[in-house]
This record gives structure tokens, sequence and C-alpha cells, in this order.
């Protein structure tokens, strides 16, 4: 079932993704050679329950951290750990913040250090088709054409959409109807409309698309253990105008690419 928000309920959301993207801004200053990823993950805590906010991700089903933090083929889920970043790594770090009520969901994959060319080519393919994908909430549209817009600009660039995971409903649950795949046909799927907030997030590998799950019950890899990247907003049609909830703004201070 899906939910169709009101204006109140997307102003609740505004809100918590506005605290979301100011929480990537603090975990990017963070983003160097020799830091932890439980030292990123302590910090977005912090962060977020010293405004009066949770975590969306901490004991999400038992989830037992505050970010999922995945690195090089790592494709989502990694648990924070006593690894330290290294030049060369890519790493995705996606949050939740639940606030008043209200979910947002946001993730950003950084480059560390110096990174080869086409792992380079990897993120900005991703993170465009974030875009492309966004492109298509508009009355009339369907979500299958946000993953045919998705899929078309990934795959025509030689790289590879995991299907087994895939965007969501967001709102007072953090997910929730409809899924929202990363590939698929145009003109399928159910009907974008007003009130309908959704988590729009491309993960993309740079071999094949086929996935493994680890031992931990969490983290998800390439079966090639080539890089995968992941981007994610969380955006809303309302009287007919598509709003982008979540910000790269305070990341992009820190990181350009």
């Amino acid at each position: 079932m899906i939910y169709y928000k009101s204006a109140a309920d997307l102003e609740g959301i505004k809100k918590s993704a506005e605290l979301l993207s100011r929480v990537h801004g603090e975990i990017a200053k963070l983003i160097v050679e020799g830091v932890t990823t439980k030292e990123l993950d302590k910090r977005a805590e912090e962060f977020i329950r010293d405004h009066g906010a949770v975590p969306s991700f901490y004991n999400y089903n038992g989830y037992p951290a505050s970010l999922c933090i995945s690195v090089n083929e790592t494709v989502v889920h990694g648990i924070p750990s006593n690894y330290r970043l290294k030049s060369g790594d890519i790493v995705s770090i996606d949050c939740g913040v639940y606030m008043n009520g209200y979910h947002a969901d946001c993730a950003y994959t950084y480059p560390v250090g110096e990174v080869s060319a086409h792992v380079m080519e990897l993120l900005k393919v991703t993170k465009q088709a974030l875009y492309e994908g966004i492109a298509q909430v508009a009355p009339g549209k369907r979500i299958g054409d946000i993953g045919y817009a998705i899929q078309s600009y990934v795959q025509a660039r030689g790289f590879s959409v995991v299907r087994e995971l895939v965007g969501h409903g967001v709102g007072k649950n953090l997910h929730e109807d409809p899924q929202v795949p990363n590939y698929g046909k145009r003109g399928t799927g159910a009907k974008i409309q007003n009130g309908m907030v959704i988590a729009i997030e491309p993960m993309i590998n740079m071999g094949k698309r086929e996935v493994v799950h680890e031992a931990d019950g969490w983290t998800i890899r390439t079966k090639d253990r080539k890089p995968s990247a992941h981007f994610e907003h969380t955006v809303a049609l309302y009287n007919n105008k598509t709003e982008i909830l979540t910000t790269f703004q305070y990341i992009e201070q820190i990181f350009k690419f």
C-alpha cells in the first residue's frame, strides 16, 4: 500500500531530510586516509542525537550501527569496523534520520585519496544515474520509467545495475511501498502521483551485476569483487512539482566531482 503524503507529512520529511543532509556534510569532513569506519559512525550518531533525532538504521531489524559503510566491492549494508580507509578506496555512506515521526534516507560514495580514472568514472556515472532517475518523477510517469532511465544510462557506459536491492517509499516508515528498482520497462509499475515520497538509490557495479551476502547477515558485495557505487536522494512529488528533499550541497563544499 502506498501512503500518499499530506502537506504536514511533507514538511516533517523535509526537516528530517535537512538534518540528514547536514549529517552527510559532517561525515564528508572526516573522509580521509587513516580514519576508521567506526569513527565515522560514531560522529554520525552524535550529530544526529545532538539535534534531537535518532538514526533510522540503528537497531533496524537488529542492524548494529547508525551508518551503513560500504568500502570498494561492498555494495550496501557494510557494518562499521576498525578498518582504516586508504588511498584508492571508495566508501559509500548510507544514512537515515528519524525526527518528529518522519524518516529521510540518503547515500553518497566518496573517493579516498587517489583513485583510478575508471573508478572515478563509476562514481560519476552512478551519481548522474540518480538524477536521470529523478528526472522521471513527474505526473503521468510510472515507477518503471525511473528504473528504465537509470538502467539505460548506466549500461550504455559499460557498468551494471544491481537488481536484488531497490529504492523505496519513505515517510513515517523507513521502507514503504512502492519498491523503486534501478532497472525496468517504461510505462510499467505504479503511477507516480502527487503525495508520493520515494528514495531513489542506484547501486551500480563496475563489473557484473551479481552480488553475494556475507556471513554477517548484512554485508552485500559484488560477486566478482569489483567496486560498486551507491548514491541516493529522498524525492517528493507534490502539487505537480518534483522536489529533491535531501541535498548534497554540504558534501560538495568538500568533495567535488
